[in-house]
């Protein structure tokens, strides 16, 4: 094929993938809009519509109802029926596992605690690739699965899913995204990210952040991790190891122990276990719902529990002024367990922002919880998983629908 047929073939796919993007973004939109947002003209977006629609990737109708006089544009629908992502979250204290389809809905989900009981790769992995098959042959004949993405509590390097560290449970070099593929036996590989860096993409693309370009996310777990966004891009560092938030010292002189090994972090003096002590809670008392009965007694009132949200506020303010001072995002949003937190230590975090952040850098940030609440790392897990299929749709064989389950039949898949 000459070049100038190689530059044409590049620019189709990529404008395909691009279509196939905002449709998985957006839901049912017209092809008007997408002309008007991919600067298009209407034959290359009808061109486009129809190529993805012979793939099954996407589904045209007209629309239910115009409100215009004249010929009415075709909405295009993605095929959330036929394809699909396995996608896991892996916390601290709980394992997640659901079917994703094409434009993000959680078709069905599987969920299983976590015992926190030290270095468990083999527990873990054997939970969720049950769990895995389990969604996988549970789907439609005719669907096929596209991909794979893990969220996982700890420092992930890029490439391979190899856990370099998660402090709360002691995994140092884990070949988490090797095993879990091994053991799904799909022949696909399995995307792993940082918890918090996928919700600070899930939350930019779905949920509170959409619309921002510079954002900060805080995802409190049992201890405190972040993902920053500048220009839309998530702000990875030279490793991928960046934007451990949880980890900024923010009283060096007398604070917490850290897991990792320091003293005063973010994550020691915000996190459950500072909740929990400060609340005066037992230490055998421990997870989520303790968290939240927290939340629960001081908005009725109890002042050991008010207490304890004005300390963690006071210590979540200092963190979050610091990194409006450094990032100036538009918006910054709290998940996690900072979601059940925040709306009782608002009025701190809001204090030290306005002590301590310059004027011009508070002007108009916003603070908001999780949109998409306690979803957000399994819905950013997904959103790794159907990137391949999103970089390149038209690679996509046109029957790989219907050859969903004859080819999982044929490998030596341990879901069949």
């Amino acid at each position: 094929m000459p070049e100038v047929g190689l530059v044409q073939e590049e620019i189709r796919r990529r404008n395909a993938g691009a279509l196939l993007r905002y449709v998985h973004l957006l839901g049912a939109v017209s092809r008007a809009e997408l002309a008007e947002r991919m600067g298009l003209n209407r034959s290359t977006i009808m061109a486009l519509t129809a190529e993805l629609t012979r793939v099954g990737l996407v589904h045209e109708e007209l629309p239910t109802d115009t409100g215009r006089a004249g010929r009415p544009s075709l909405m295009v629908r993605p095929a959330a029926d036929r394809f699909y992502v396995l996608a896991f979250d892996v916390a601290v204290d709980r394992l997640v596992a659901a079917r994703v389809g094409l434009g993000g809905s959680i078709l069905e989900r599987r969920t299983a605690v976590r015992p926190r009981a030290g270095p468990d790769l083999h527990e873990v992995v054997e939970v969720l690739a049950r769990f895995g098959c389990q969604l996988h042959r549970a789907a439609p004949p005719d669907a096929t699965c596209v991909g794979v993405g893990a969220s996982y509590c700890g420092m992930i390097r890029p490439g391979d899913g190899m856990v370099r560290f998660g402090p709360d449970l002691g995994w140092v070099d884990q070949a988490f995204g090797a095993e879990l593929g091994r053991r799904l036996g799909l022949g696909l590989p399995v995307a792993v990210g940082n918890e918090a860096h996928l919700g600070a993409q899930a939350e930019q693309q779905r949920g509170a952040g959409v619309g921002f370009q510079n954002l900060i996310y805080l995802h409190g777990d049992v201890g405190v991790g972040g993902g920053i966004i500048v220009g839309g891009r998530l702000l990875g560092g030279d490793g991928g190891y960046g934007c451990e938030l949880g980890h900024m010292v923010v009283n060096p002189y007398d604070g917490r122990p850290c897991g990792c090994g320091s003293y005063g972090c973010l994550e020691a003096e915000v996190g459950e276990r500072a909740l929990l002590d400060v609340a005066g809670r037992p230490a055998e008392l421990f997870g989520r719902e303790a968290v939240r009965s927290v939340a629960d007694d001081a908005d009725r009132g109890d002042p050991a529990a008010r207490e304890a949200l004005r300390r963690i506020g006071d210590w979540l303010g200092i963190g979050v002024a610091n990194l409006i001072n450094l990032f100036n995002p538009g918006m910054v949003v709290f998940g996690g367990m900072l979601c059940d937190l925040y709306p009782g230590a608002a009025a701190q975090v809001r204090s030290r922002i306005a002590r301590n952040v310059l004027p011009v850098a508070r002007e108009h940030v916003r603070l908001r919880t999780a949109a998409l609440g306690d979803n957000v790392t399994l819905v950013g897990a997904a959103e790794l998983g159907f990137a391949p299929l999103l970089a390149d749709p038209l690679g996509l064989p046109a029957d790989a629908g219907r050859r969903a389950t004859a080819g999982t039949a044929g490998t030596a898949s341990n879901c069949r």
